[in-house]
């Protein structure tokens, strides 16, 4: 009689399970099957229970919170069930509580499979916990997984993003199989850490690109400073048949910007529009920065003023076009909406509103930024912060201020801050405190070849020519030079480079004999106009 009615219940509980199965479920369902397997005794059945932690831990309709209590509540629990609440947590990107509940698993006697390992470093990755993935991947070889698939590529992406390249290269090397995803997370690991050549070798080598992989390699140049570069793989990646993604036009717009390659600056907004890119906050910022860069200031106000969500850096992007471009009134009124909308400047903003104030000589008002970054805003000011100090103080003619800045600042003066005095100096003809400042930086072994010539031009400014002559004499007996200036130009969406004093490119006959023309086109309308001077006279 117990039998059959043992047998009636196992019945009843197995066709309630495969309800389960059902994709339509609520979590007012679930609650109904597990009272059901309550009152049946079978709730407990690990098979039982790991049917239901898993919906509720993993389904878009579940709970995870109710996942976690019958999780707690379970006498017995099996490698599956642990497993599944590592992965719940692992998707909810609550990687300390992955790895806290892999401590208590293995604190119980459970030891983890290839399966466990790919969550765990997931969350090692999440965290950027190099000792603790090192630690698992001593037990992955320990317990035999090393050369599973899913252990290798998560110990390539725990390695890449930590930026142990050695370790990660050795893994991917001895991969067989290797998926485009690993190859791009290699592929970004050495872009980096600076070793671009290497992040380019590995993506022409790839046998399958992705969207993510030719992003990856994009941000990879322009983070380097390699711009040209990255915009050449960005019409590279067009001609593919590949449509930019999010990183891949916040890569290429900070190429733009720093090149001034402002047509090409202008298509990329145009094509982010066209296929509706939500304008967050990090492409706002991008587009903000190129517009200002290149010098349209009202346009990256337009960008701004469009963005639904500003963060200090949009905020700080801003300020900083607004100041560069001789708006530094507009730039410290800016400072106020920030205040007024609840965003907290960072260190960035800082040095942003204190060289604004400096252009336009508002002493006070710099002076009272600098004093809130502490007292307000609990902001340590770095060496940057005390060099656009000296300069405001500085180019107000202030220079026993400035001078008492740089001896009593807690930190070691650096080449900005000594550079500013000296700057100073040559404005308003301070010889002695230029020769002083000057031996301040030649202590330190920063007197390059501008230093040199500051300090020549501060000697001519006050008819001291034997000064020049000896700065001129000691650059030559040093080896000192100048370092040469240089100016890009765009052209039709290319962006062409010239360094003083280089003749090397390809049009240079054709520039010069232009530029001849214009020098003898100028010269002419200066003497008609002498001469139309002379006639009025007559």
């Amino acid at each position: 009689m117990l039998a059959s009615a043992g047998y009636k219940y196992l019945k009843s509980s197995r066709r309630v399970l495969s309800l389960l199965e059902y994709q339509c479920l609520t979590m007012s369902h679930i609650k109904q099957i597990q009272s059901h397997l309550t009152v049946s005794g079978t709730l407990f059945d690990s098979f039982a229970a790991g049917r239901i932690i898993s919906f509720c831990a993993v389904s878009a309709h579940g709970d995870l919170s109710h996942a976690y209590l019958l999780f707690l509540s379970l006498p017995r629990r099996t490698t599956f069930i642990w497993n599944t609440m590592l992965r719940a947590f692992a998707d909810k990107n609550k990687s300390a509580t992955v790895l806290s509940l892999y401590k208590h698993m293995v604190g119980t006697g459970f030891l983890p499979n290839n399966y466990t390992f790919s969550f765990l470093l997931q969350a090692c990755t999440q965290l950027s916990d190099l000792s603790f993935g090192i630690l698992l991947h001593g037990q992955a070889v320990r317990l035999g997984w090393e050369a599973y698939d899913f252990v290798q590529n998560g110990l390539i992406h725990l390695y890449a993003s930590c930026n142990c390249m050695d370790s990660a290269r050795r893994l991917f090397d001895g991969s067989l199989n290797r998926d485009v995803i690993t190859w791009t997370a290699v592929i970004n690991g050495f872009a980096k850490t600076g070793q671009v050549e290497v992040a380019r070798q590995l993506f022409d080598e790839m046998p399958e690109k992705n969207v993510v992989s030719w992003s990856a390699m994009i941000t990879g140049y322009a983070q380097i400073g390699f711009f040209k570069e990255a915009l050449e793989l960005f019409n590279d990646m067009q001609v593919a048949g590949f449509r930019p993604n999010h990183g891949a036009i916040v890569g290429a717009l900070t190429a733009c910007a720093s090149l001034g390659a402002l047509d090409q600056g202008r298509w990329i907004h145009a094509y982010a529009d066209r296929n509706h890119m939500e304008l967050d906050r990090i492409l706002g910022t991008a587009l903000i920065d190129m517009y200002a860069k290149c010098g349209c200031v009202e346009t990256a106000c337009r960008v701004f003023d469009e963005m639904p969500d500003r963060d200090v850096f949009a905020f700080t992007s801003l300020i900083s076009g607004l100041a560069n471009h001789g708006q530094s009134a507009t730039a410290i009124e800016m400072f106020s909406r920030m205040q007024k909308e609840g965003v907290r400047p960072n260190e960035v903003t800082l040095i942003c509103l204190l060289s604004a104030c400096s252009r336009v000589g508002l002493v006070e008002e710099g002076l009272r930024i600098f004093e809130s970054m502490t007292n307000i805003y609990g902001i340590q000011p770095v060496v940057q912060h005390y060099g656009c100090l000296v300069d405001l103080l500085g180019r107000a003619g202030l220079l026993e201020d400035a001078k008492r800045v740089v001896r009593e600042m807690p930190l070691e003066p650096d080449s900005y801050v000594l550079g500013a005095l000296l700057n100073a100096c040559r404005v308003h003809g301070d010889v002695e405190l230029g020769e002083e400042t000057v031996d301040c930086l030649a202590e330190r072994s920063l007197d390059h070849g501008g230093v040199h010539v500051l300090l020549s031009n501060i000697y001519a400014s006050a008819n001291q020519w034997e000064g020049v002559a000896k700065v001129r004499k000691g650059m030559g007996e040093k080896k000192v030079k100048k370092v040469p200036g240089c100016s890009l130009i765009e052209v039709d969406g290319v962006v062409f480079e010239f360094v003083a004093g280089d003749m090397s490119h390809v049009f240079m006959d054709d520039i010069l004999l232009l530029l001849l023309d214009i020098d003898k086109h100028l010269k002419s309308l200066q003497l008609e106009d002498d001469d139309n001077y002379d006639m009025k006279l007559e």
